[in-house]
This record gives C-alpha cells, sequence and structure tokens, in this order.
C-alpha cells in the first residue's frame, strides 16, 4: 500500500467504520491475524481500540529515548520480551544483530515494539531491561512512563485531529530567550512533551519565505539560530497544501553532513507525520539496505545526503528530477565545483535549457552565508553571489529587510574574542624529532639519490605544507621505474617505508605537540611504532625504529617536566575554568582541526584536576577506509543527543563535521582552538553559539590566523553590502545577470563534454603499489555493481594474504570478511578486502589508489585515486558464468 493510500484510508475511516460489520472483517482475517496478531483481532472483534490506543503514549516515549537505547544488546533481552512480537520479527532482529550491529539490532526491536499491539509490551520492556542489567535504561524507561501519564488526557483529546494539518502564520509574544523560542525548531525533537505542537512564525521567518511561497526559486540567507529549518517546514506546508490541481506533491531536502541529515529528518518527520504525509530519510549508512527507488516513491518528503541523488541519477534509478516538486538545499554556498549539490543542479540545468525536459522542481537554498570567493571589492563580490544564483537558478535572495527588529529581538549574534598566547619558548620535543626527519631525509637520498626526492625546507616540518610535500614525492617514488625490476622493486618499497614515516609519524607528531602536551604527540609515536613492528618489520624499519628508540627516554622526559607546558592549554583552561565556574550549566563545543588532536585534548581534559568534572565528549565524521578513527551515524547521534540532553555532558570537542547546522540551544560557548578558515566558516562555526549572551574565543599562537580572522570581518561586511546592492536591482535585470553567467557556464559544460576521454587501449597490468610487484592484468578485473571491482582466477589469490577485518560489516550487499594485503613478506600493503557477495565466497575486492596502473607494451606507469578516473574498458562481472 502507497503512503497516499494509507492517508485516504485514514481519511474515509468514519465511512469504513459505519459501512463494515467487524466480525465479517476478522472472519476473513482470521488466518493472518492469528499469526501473531491477537491484540489487533482483539480490538477487532470487539470493536474497541482503546487498548491500542493507550500504547501510542508508550510509542512515542519510546521513540525519544531510543538514542539511550544503543547500549543495549537486543539478544540479551529477546527471551524476555519475544513473547511481544511476531516470529517473524524476532528473527529478523536477531539476524540484523548478527550481521550489522547491536545498534542496528536495537534500532529495530524499537521499531517493531512500536507496531506491537500486546496491552503488556511497556512492561515487559521494563522487565527485559532489569533482568538483562541495564539499569541505566530501566531507570529511564521508568522515568518516562512517570512523565508521561501527565499527559495521557491531553493526548486523547488531540487524537481526533491527528491528521490534520495546523499552521498558524501570526506573530506571538514570546520570552527573550532563544532557547525557549522558535529558532531551534529541532529541539523540539528532543523535547519530554508527549505532543507536538506546532510554533507560531515570526514576522521576520514570514518575510524570509515569502519568496518561495510567491513559487519563486530562493535563496534565503539568514543569520545562524533565526529559525531557517522553520523557514523551511513554512515553505514546505504551503507547497504540500497548494500543489497544482493533478499534481503530486514530492519534496527532497538535502543536507550535506549525516548528523545535519539525522537532525533534519527528526524534525521533519515530527512535523508532517502526524498530518499523514510521509517522511523518509536516506545517507550513506543506511542506503545498502534501503530501495531508493521505493522510498522516493512512496514518500511525500525525503531528507537525504546529496550523494545518494546523484548515485541514483547515474545510476539511472532516477531519470530526472522532474520527480520532484521542491527541492531544498541546506548549507546552499556548498553549490560549486564537483560538489554533489552543483552535480545535481547541473542535470537540473541541462534539463532547463532542453526545451522538450518536463517540468523542474522549485528551489529553495538555505545557508547563513553565501560567501565572498576570491573577491576583493563589493562589484566582484556581487558578481560570486550572482555565480552561486546562477549554479542554483535563483530568481530571489531573500533576506530579513521588512523585519529586522524582531529578528535582532530573538536572534543572537555571539560575542567574539581572539586570544593570542605565545608559544613555548623552547621545545626540545620539535627539536629531536626534527632531526629524526632530517635523518630519514637523508637516508631516503641513500637509497635513491636522483632528483625524484625535491629539497624541503625544515621550517615547514610539522606543517600541512610539509604533509601536501611528502605526498607528492611519495606519488614521484610509486612511478619510480628502473632497468633493473628488482632493484625497482626495492627501492620504492623502501621509499615507501621512510615517506609513510615522515607523514603519518613524525609531522603528525609535530602537529600535536604544537596544539597539545607532549605526551599526546609521543602516545601517538609510541601507537605508531606498536603497529610497525607487529607488521612485515623490514631491516629498514627496524633502523628506523632504532632512531626513534635512542631518543626515547630523553622524549619522554620532556613528555614530564612540567616547564614543558602548552600555554595554548593553559590558556584554554583558564577559558573553561572560567566559563564553568561563572555558570556551571555553560555548554561547549570545541573545535579543533584534526581527530587526533580531538583525542588529545579529550584526554587533557581529563586529566586536569581542575577541569575533569566537565565530562567532555567527542564528535568527528565517519572512518575513512584505511583511518582507525571515526564515528558512525548511530555514535554520532548518542554523542549529539547526550550533549543535548545529559546534564553531564557538558563539552563537546569537535573536528568540521560540527561546524554546519547542528543546532543545540543551550550550546553558549563556542572554542576555537587553532580552527580557522574563511569568511562562511568563521560565519557558520560562530553561529554554533545558540543561547543568549553566548560567546565565541579563537585561541591561536599565530598571526597569521588573527589576521585572518580581521580579513574575515571585512569580507562578511562586504558580503553584506552586496547582497543589499542586488535586492535593490529590478528583477529583470537580475534574471537576465543569471541567465547570462547560465549559458556561459553551458558553452564551457557542453565542450567538456565533446572533449571525450578516449578509452584507455592495450594491455595494462596492476603492480603493488608499494612493492611494484606483479598483480594482475586488467582483462581479469570484473566490475560489480558498476563500482566495485573484483580479480578472477585462483592465480590471483596466490598473491595475497588475508588477516581478520577490523569492522566486518555488512554494505550493499557484500559482507566484509578480511583485509587483503601483498603476500610479500617485507611488503604486506594493505590491496582491499574479500567479500562475500551473495553466493560467492571470500570475494577479492581491490582499490585502485593500492596500485601502480603499468602500460604492458610502452613500459609507462601511472597512478590513480580512483576508479572512475581511469577510462578503462572492463568487464563485468558475470554471475552466472563465474558460478
Amino acid at each position: 500500500m502507497t503512503a497516499e493510500e494509507k492517508r485516504s484510508l485514514q481519511c474515509y475511516r468514519r465511512y469504513i467504520e459505519r459501512s463494515l460489520n467487524p466480525v465479517h472483517v476478522l472472519s476473513n482475517m482470521t488466518d493472518w491475524l492469528s499469526d501473531g496478531y491477537t491484540g489487533l483481532a482483539e480490538a477487532i472483534e470487539n470493536w474497541d481500540f482503546s487498548k491500542l490506543e493507550k500504547l501510542e503514549l508508550h510509542r512515542q516515549l519510546l521513540k525519544r529515548i531510543e538514542a539511550t537505547m544503543l547500549e543495549v544488546d537486543p539478544v540479551v533481552i529477546m527471551p524476555y520480551i519475544n513473547t511481544c512480537l511476531i516470529e517473524r520479527d524476532c528473527d529478523e532482529i536477531l539476524q540484523i544483530s548478527e550481521y550489522r550491529s547491536k545498534a542496528a539490532g536495537i534500532t529495530k526491536l524499537i521499531e517493531c515494539l512500536c507496531r506491537s499491539d500486546k496491552e503488556n509490551w511497556p512492561k515487559s520492556l521494563q522487565l527485559a531491561l532489569d533482568s538483562a542489567g541495564y539499569y541505566n535504561a530501566s531507570e529511564l524507561w521508568n522515568i518516562k512512563e512517570d512523565n508521561g501519564k501527565d499527559v495521557d488526557a491531553e493526548m486523547t483529546d488531540t487524537s481526533e485531529n491527528y491528521f490534520e494539518t495546523v499552521m498558524t502564520f501570526s506573530e506571538e509574544t514570546e520570552c527573550d530567550n532563544l532557547s525557549e523560542n522558535l529558532s531551534s525548531v529541532s529541539e523540539s525533537a528532543n523535547e519530554s512533551s508527549s505532543v507536538y505542537t506546532p510554533k507560531k512564525a515570526r514576522s521576520y521567518q514570514i518575510e524570509l519565505a515569502q519568496p518561495a511561497i510567491d513559487g519563486k526559486n530562493t535563496l534565503i540567507c539568514a543569520p545562524t539560530g533565526s529559525g531557517k529549518t522553520f523557514v523551511a517546514l513554512l515553505i514546505c506546508e504551503h507547497h504540500l497544501q497548494n500543489v497544482p490541481s493533478g499534481q503530486k506533491a514530492k519534496i527532497v531536502f538535502l543536507a550535506t553532513k549525516v548528523p545535519v541529515y539525522e537532525q533534519q529528518t527528526n524534525v521533519f518527520r515530527q512535523h508532517f507525520e502526524r498530518s499523514g504525509y510521509s517522511v523518509q530519510g536516506i545517507c550513506g549508512e543506511t542506503v545498502a539496505n534501503i530501495s531508493v527507488e521505493s522510498v522516493i516513491r512512496d514518500s511525500d518528503i525525503i531528507v537525504l545526503t546529496p550523494q545518494i541523488l546523484v548515485n541514483s541519477m547515474e545510476k539511472g534509478i532516477l531519470s530526472s528530477l522532474s520527480i520532484f516538486t521542491l527541492m531544498i538545499f541546506d548549507e546552499c554556498h556548498n553549490t560549486t565545483g564537483n560538489h554533489p549539490y552543483n552535480v545535481l543542479m547541473t542535470r537540473y540545468l541541462d534539463q532547463k535549457f532542453d526545451s522538450s525536459a518536463n517540468q523542474l522542481p522549485q528551489i529553495v537554498g538555505l545557508t547563513a552565508s553565501v560567501g565572498v570567493g576570491n573577491a576583493k571589492s563589493t562589484d566582484e563580490t556581487i558578481e560570486h553571489i550572482c555565480t552561486l544564483c546562477s549554479y542554483l537558478d535563483i530568481q530571489a535572495i531573500s533576506t530579513v529587510r521588512k523585519n529586522k527588529e524582531d529578528l535582532q529581538r530573538f536572534g543572537n549574534k555571539p560575542e567574539t574574542h581572539i586570544r593570542w598566547v605565545k608559544m613555548r619558548a623552547q621545545n626540545h620535543f620539535a627539536d629531536i624529532i626534527s632531526g629524526l626527519m632530517s635523518e630519514t631525509e637523508v637516508l631516503m637520498r641513500k637509497i635513491y639519490s636522483v632528483d625524484t626526492i625535491p629539497q624541503m625546507n625544515k621550517n615547514y616540518f610539522g606543517t600541512q605544507r610539509y604533509e601536501q610535500w611528502i605526498v607528492s614525492t611519495q606519488k614521484k617514488c610509486r612511478l619510480l621505474q628502473l632497468e633493473d625490476k628488482e632493484k625497482e622493486s626495492c627501492i620504492c618499497r623502501d621509499l615507501f617505508i621512510c615517506t609513510e614515516h615522515l607523514r603519518q609519524k613524525f609531522n603528525d607528531a609535530l602537529i600535536i605537540s604544537e596544539d597539545a602536551r607532549i605526551e599526546d604527540a609521543l602516545a601517538y609515536l609510541n601507537e605508531f611504532f606498536t603497529n610497525v613492528k607487529n607488521g612485515p618489520f623490514t631491516e629498514l624499519e627496524k633502523e628506523l625504529t632504532q632512531k626513534f628508540q635512542e631518543k626515547e627516554l630523553e622524549l619522554t622526559a620532556l613528555s614530564k617536566d612540567e616547564s614543558n607546558e602548552n600555554p595554548k592549554l593553559e590558556e584554554l583552561a583558564c577559558i573553561l575554568d572560567d566559563a564553568y565556574r561563572y555558570n556551571p550549566e555553560t555548554r561547549t563545543i570545541l573545535f579543533a582541526k584534526t581527530r587526533a588532536l580531538v583525542a588529545a585534548l579529550k584526554k587533557w581534559i581529563e586529566a586536569n584536576p581542575v577541569l575533569s568534572h566537565i565530562k567532555p565528549d567527542v564528535l568527528m565524521g565517519r572512518a575513512r577506509r584505511d583511518d582507525k578513527t571515526g564515528m558512525t551515524l548511530p555514535k554520532q547521534k548518542v554523542v549529539l543527543d547526550a550533549f543535548r540532553n545529559d546534564k553531564d555532558i557538558r563539552l563537546l570537542i569537535a573536528t568540521s563535521v560540527a561546524d554546519e547546522g547542528i543546532d543545540i540551544t543551550e550550546c553558549n560557548l563556542v572554542v576555537l582552538y587553532e580552527y580557522f578558515g574563511n569568511v562562511t566558516k568563521m560565519i557558520q562555526v560562530r553561529g554554533r553559539g545558540r543561547a543568549k549572551g553566548s560567546k565565541c574565543i579563537l585561541v591561536t599562537s599565530k598571526t597569521e590566523v588573527v589576521e585572518n580572522e580581521k580579513l574575515n570581518c571585512y569580507k562578511e561586511e562586504m558580503m553584506n553590502a552586496a547582497i543589499e546592492k542586488l535586492q535593490n536591482w529590478d528583477e529583470t535585470t537580475f534574471a537576465r545577470t543569471v541567465c547570462r553567467l547560465q549559458k556561459r557556464e553551458k558553452v564551457l559544460r557542453d565542450s567538456r563534454k565533446n572533449e571525450k576521454r578516449e578509452v584507455v587501449k592495450g594491455k595494462k597490468n596492476l603492480l603493488c603499489g608499494k612493492c611494484k610487484v606483479y598483480v594482475c592484468s586488467t582483462d581479469d578485473i570484473r566490475i560489480i555493481k558498476e563500482s566495485h571491482h573484483t580479480v578472477l582466477g585462483d592465480t590471483f589469490k596466490e598473491r595475497y594474504i588475508t588477516k581478520p577485518h577490523r569492522k566486518p560489516v555488512k554494505f550493499d550487499d557484500f559482507l566484509k570478511k578480511s583485509k587483503m594485503h601483498c603476500q610479500n613478506a617485507e611488503c604486506q600493503h594493505d590491496w582491499g578486502i574479500t567479500v562475500k557477495y551473495k553466493t560467492f565466497d571470500n570475494l577479492p575486492v581491490i582499490k585502485i589508489k593500492s596500485f601502480v596502473l603499468e602500460d604492458v607494451e610502452t613500459g609507462t606507469q601511472m597512478e590513480f585515486q580512483k576508479w572512475k578516473s581511469i577510462n578503462l574498458s572492463l568487464k563485468n562481472f558475470d554471475e552466472e558464468a563465474f558460478s
């Protein structure tokens, strides 16, 4: 049954009730209901649904505490609660727990309980949690039940209007505290109230929404904390209610980051599902188990990360964007270059200029800052903004002009402060590490003395520029070719080892020591060398390890010397101590530039007797393929929910994953710890401080960072001036400018299309990217599901060894089984993974960045980071032939 059919059935419920004899309905459903739906069968037989209606409160409460239930192992509590579920649900929960994760299993269990028609399931869940020893979850469930009893009558009163849409376009008197107001609509998803109450729109929010409500493609630019998400709800509400006759509304809301996607999915569900609309969300972590085509077809509102939509169009799942009637781009300033937003809008504009194309969706962009690009003047900024508008096909720019006083009354711009701190007077730790780096570079030139290895000033040690130099050098070393292939193999392998030590060990350690404690940098080095010893541990690695060990005692002594304390950490300690002494309820987001630094800052706070009471938590993005750090979507969700609702977790240390769109109303302190960027990033990060009287403090020891922040303030003024000038243009002039830029871009785009990449012809071999040993021929490579690459033949299997996979999870019909490494004992380079795919077990899946591509005829060697960068003519994997 489609979502539309479900809504129709709900709308005509009373006619059905009056016409049908429940006994007749039950007699025709006996076989189906006997499969476990005893509560529903009883309700139909007696025509009394009061018992089921009483469960609605528990369902809503269970959804609210879902994040806190993720620690529960569903397998452990199933024996206590299986009588409340049908057999098929029990089996599915156990399978998901086994093949995916406990978190996925408990999510499925909660979903099934919310569908359960058993009157006793709330008490059974309480018993299950107590019996299995999950006392925290049990206590929370108890608390929620107690709180919920007060609103039972309120729920009954509102049940009659459950499918009625409510939206009031009028102002109300509100308090000055922004945290209690509408601007943080997403917070309502976490309130303890059991019934969703629609909020009233403020005058400035109606002003922001009006051009889009009038049907124009609109770019909405408003400060962080002003309620842009709520403005989007207003626009969607109007769009759904005023769709032309004979047309079905379908809205897609796009969010660039997974935590924001999760947050906005909850907001849209809570607001629209009560009115009978179907809201679904898909992101990278959930797409493997969902049919994108079915979700888009059956839903009224779809919340997506943009790459999902790009992939769906590239694979032909969606042929056109015309299936949507409204597309909303959150953080739309990202629509540039190769960003998925721009890829989607390129398709949109191609359809626009195709006279035979179907009707296109309305476009709405949301942002706190359109940025200035490379502009140095207001006129250049106008050109930049017009270019962004041309990418998004914008017809109107909407900012608050008429209701500025209303915005100022409810809005909040944090006070901005810069704390410039002197660096350590001396850093003997850095001197020693720099010496080891110089020795490693000398060793590289002894291994191979030609110009392949350029010189680099040691003043750049411990910088991003040095890391870029290492990456460039490593690429040149990988493509080194000698007549003696055995010698080439040894030299390439040894150069690879040296560059990895420089990049992943020494350079990162210098960066950590500059911003954190020396002991954190030393711990990072020790972990690296432990991993080295557990690997191939060649003679060269033994030599490099010995050089480090010779300095280890001295480095350890330096890490324990109090005179080597980092002045920046001392300043950070003062900032946090002052904030929490003045206001113990302070909520802080502390931004740091790397995951290693985030981890180091957490350890430092926990070890600091003045700050340890704050109880910090961390938030970072998904783990990269070769990275042990990173967080899954469920873990991110748990951390954010805890920071919003748990009074004990009052400090969140985050990477850039939190700098856009994260909505935490109580946050009143943002600290940027050597964290800086362009004007857009400055506005976005500053805006994480949502509470009244909030502050944003930049801590840095670099004068160039201070100057950059001052320049950003000037650019912000220039951006606002440019927007105001644009809004004074007449519509015709603006439309002509946008159209001119679109046509110019289309000419460039078409010329690039005509420059078709020739298919790489001739036989090619893959060589190990580290030791250059032969791996396979491209003739043996097959493509699975358009993106995964496997190698045929038993001889290939003899060329690699496997090690257990750290996270054997399932994705896109594949079950990860093991890591695949070069079988050369002195290499063991990571080649990819082995998987179970349908009936095929231990199928190798290789990643191109681990290899060098060699032309068999010419001997020319090339390297690629992604498969799609190579225009090879490869065959598809034939399941029947291979089986």
